[in-house]
């Protein structure tokens, strides 16, 4: 029989990056949540943890998180259907990895009316589309948003939609590189910018144009701060279609290569026993992001 407060202990040091936040969270001692840690690896004869700065699950470890990520929502549906079994859990928590430029763009209207009515708080974890789903399959998380079509065990995917990317810059980059107009071979000797080391957009891009080989870039790791380098002139780069309307219409950017459009397919993965909770947010998605990806 598995010992929940020992799952408790091992998913907060997780979450949380390290036992002392752990510790903080579950209203316990270092000491502890290291003891419980520990005890548990006593019990399963393997360890579930490897220590580090922050720590992450061994496969053993990644076995357990996925496990009390869905009794988590699974008990959510338990209190719906029988409150009295506890009043005191407060709201539920769902824990959800997606790419930023998702966050900055279509998500809060897709979800926004759900969470009002489920009173559901979100735990977002922002990780690049390539590779959001290592956190799902990791037990990090209970879904994500993802390029990836293939689920992990256990899992179901569902096509949200493709989110068009397009390659953008400022006209006084334009100006400044492309004196004599457009000239995509160029286009791998001057500066990008590039969300992350796992972002491939551009590199995609090039491929795309026939532009062999590697290419120069700043790394930005905010969709935010990606958008504000481009109209400040600092580089090119590749952004949702959605981010940049008013940018476009407005000439602070320039479409590169008209007709050029990079289109992400987007995946949500989700526990195929994460419940009625998880359902219900999946129904809403395959509801609303199409419309808001047009």
């Amino acid at each position: 029989m598995l010992d929940y407060k020992l799952l408790a202990a091992l998913s907060a040091v997780i979450e949380q990056g390290g036992f002392e936040r752990a510790a903080l969270s579950l209203g316990l001692s270092q000491s502890a949540v290291s003891q419980r840690i520990k005890l548990l690896e006593s019990r399963l004869g393997t360890p579930v943890l490897v220590r580090g700065s922050p720590p992450h699950a061994t496969a053993a470890g990644q076995r357990l998180l996925n496990h009390v990520q869905q009794v988590r929502l699974l008990e959510h549906d338990l209190r719906t259907d029988l409150p009295a079994i506890d009043s005191r859990s407060g709201l539920a928590r769902l824990r959800i990895a997606l790419n930023a430029d998702s966050l900055a763009t279509w998500w809060a209207a897709a979800i926004s009316g759900w969470c009002s009515v489920e009173q559901v708080l979100l735990d977002m974890q922002v990780e690049d589309q390539d590779v959001g789903l290592r956190r799902m399959r990791n037990g990090e998380v209970a879904a994500c948003v993802c390029s990836t079509e293939q689920p992990v065990a256990g899992a179901r995917s569902l096509l949200l939609g493709n989110m068009p990317y397009l390659a953008v810059a400022s006209r006084e980059f334009i100006a400044r590189y492309f004196p004599g107009g457009m000239d995509v071979a160029r286009l791998a000797q001057i500066p990008a910018i590039v969300f992350g080391p796992d972002d491939q957009l551009q590199h995609r891009f090039l491929r795309q144009l026939g532009v062999p080989g590697e290419f120069e870039y700043h790394l930005c790791p905010s969709s935010e701060g990606f958008v504000r380098l481009l109209t400040a002139g600092v580089g090119w780069g590749m952004v949702p279609a959605l981010q940049v309307a008013e940018e476009l219409r407005s000439g602070e950017l320039y479409e590169l290569v008209p007709g050029q459009a990079q289109e992400v397919a987007l995946y949500w993965h989700y526990w195929r026993n994460g419940g009625q909770l998880l359902e219900g947010l999946t129904r809403e998605l395959a509801r609303r992001v199409p419309v808001l990806l047009g």
